[in-house]
């Protein structure tokens, strides 16, 4: 399995790799304070978008994950950012993650179709046999968003991680596998029909 940056479109959005470019965007796109209660630090200013456009790329390099800039097509405006991380191609399994999205774009396409696209790519033309989400177990929002997606609950570490609140977090963990992926893509496909 080789995951490798690349560029995927949509319909809605466009993923493309993470850039210095892309500065000004993610700043704008990170302003809004309830995206972050339950993300490892807010990007919402110009330090806090180097340290995170820097950590990506050299997470990039070494080949720990792969890191997209989300991009509204509509409105031609940076909405996010997602990435595949905890890459383990001698598993063929990989995780989509670090995904946070400008609130004005909830409740649109926008994040289902970045999921069809990411779940796509990694089982057609990754070869991943296993694809892993997980959420912090408070976040009830991206709990349910990750079970309507179709994939199963595998249960929960807890106190997984520190947070920089000091929290002790629980973590929750969901899984599609390859011979799960054709009933989730047919279902994914229906819904961004309907939206």
């Amino acid at each position: 399995m080789k995951v490798e940056p690349i560029t995927l479109e949509g319909r809605r959005v466009k993923l493309v790799p993470i850039s210095p470019i892309h500065i000004e965007g993610l700043i704008k796109a990170g302003q809004a304070p309830e995206i972050w209660p339950y993300m490892p630090y807010p990007v919402n200013s110009r330090e806090s978008a180097e340290i995170f456009i820097r950590e990506a790329i050299a997470e990039q390099e070494a080949g720990q994950s792969v890191v997209f800039t989300i991009i509204d097509k509509e409105s031609d405006q940076i909405a996010g950012s997602t990435r595949y991380l905890e890459i383990v191609s001698a598993n063929r399994g990989l995780e989509i993650g670090w995904t946070w999205i400008n609130p004005s774009f909830w409740r649109t396409r926008v994040n289902s179709e970045c999921k069809y696209l990411l779940l796509r790519h990694a089982f057609e033309e990754c070869g991943a046999i296993r694809v892993q989400l997980k959420a912090d177990s408070r976040n009830e929002r991206s709990c349910t968003a990750i079970a309507r997606l179709g994939a199963q609950y595998e249960g929960k570490l807890r106190n997984h991680r520190i947070l920089r609140d000091g929290y002790f977090r629980d973590t929750v963990y969901f899984s599609i596998l390859d011979r799960e992926w054709s009933g989730v893509k047919d279902k994914l496909e229906r819904v961004l029909k309907e939206v």
